[in-house]
């Protein structure tokens, strides 16, 4: 799916989403069980730009299920907390910008051009147009 930004709508956009945005999927990320926390540390599942989770590898039954749930439940939140005059896409890549941003050490996240990075101690490497 590709988004089509325009200066017009997204300084509008992210400014009005940019602070739901942090606080919209705290009760997707609250279920950190054991299984998710192996499969973030293991390498196996990053955060994406478009605020899903993401598969760095080839994921087992187990790790394709606990990301479809999580997935699913970000939808949701997405869909309920997207501020008036804001699209649920525009809302949800916000709201990745910030899980990026909040990533540890070690963990994978997908930078702008596409690739699995592995988070370090430096910033993470973000769209330009992250709030």
């Amino acid at each position: 799916m590709t988004m089509r930004w325009n200066k017009g709508n997204i300084g509008l956009a992210m400014a009005a989403v940019a602070a739901t945005a942090a606080v919209a999927v705290p009760s997707a990320m609250a279920q950190r069980d054991p299984a998710y926390e192996q499969a973030r540390a293991s390498g196996e599942v990053g955060e994406q730009p478009d605020g899903y989770l993401g598969f760095v590898t080839t994921p087992n039954a187990q790790v394709r299920a606990l990301v479809t749930d999580i997935n699913i439940k970000r939808k949701a939140a997405y869909t309920k907390g997207a501020p008036q005059g804001s699209t649920v896409e525009q809302f949800a890549f916000a709201t990745g910008c910030n899980l990026i941003a909040k990533t540890r050490p070690g963990e994978k996240y997908k930078a702008p051009d596409g690739r699995w990075l592995t988070r370090d101690s430096a910033p993470p490497v973000r769209d330009t147009r992250c709030p």
